[in-house]
């Protein structure tokens, strides 16, 4: 064996395509291009969502009431998640995150007032909803509303 004798594996090395070499390179005269249009000339750049003239989807699909470009979205989390703590806890969005009972520790987090809660718990979050705020209070919790 010898330097000389050393090649690389067949097909690992691929030639590239020589466009606009002449017609013996298999890619000559239009180069690929085909023949004229937009897609022809030097420079062309279909927008997104171009259909070659066709009316384009979103344009097509109808539109209905109003979508916010900046939507608050919350971490929803329901009195019946709260098993796992213990009496005279406080509750807030970082011991929620530890127990994995929200997934983004960023998002303002809202209570609900869905099940039952027996504990005396010290709630902080950003939102309550109004049987959330009764449930609690009537457990002998208290609750803290976040900026």
């Amino acid at each position: 064996m010898r330097l000389s004798d050393l090649a690389p594996v067949k097909g690992s090395n691929k030639k590239n395509k020589r466009k606009g070499c002449g017609s013996g390179s298999g890619h000559g005269k239009t180069s690929c291009r085909g023949n004229k249009g937009a897609g022809s000339r030097s420079g062309s750049n279909r927008r997104l969502g171009f259909e070659g003239g066709q009316m384009p989807l979103m344009r097509r699909v109808p539109k209905r009431g109003f979508n916010s470009k900046f939507p608050m979205i919350y971490e929803i989390v329901n009195l019946e998640q709260f098993k796992g703590f213990k009496d005279a806890d406080t509750v807030d969005p970082k011991a929620l995150k530890q127990r994995n009972i929200v997934k983004h520790s960023s998002w303002p987090v809202k209570i609900l007032g869905s099940g039952e809660i027996k504990k005396a718990l010290t709630v902080h979050a950003h939102k309550f909803s109004k049987s959330a705020v009764e449930k609690i209070t009537a457990a002998g919790g208290k609750v803290v509303v976040l900026e």
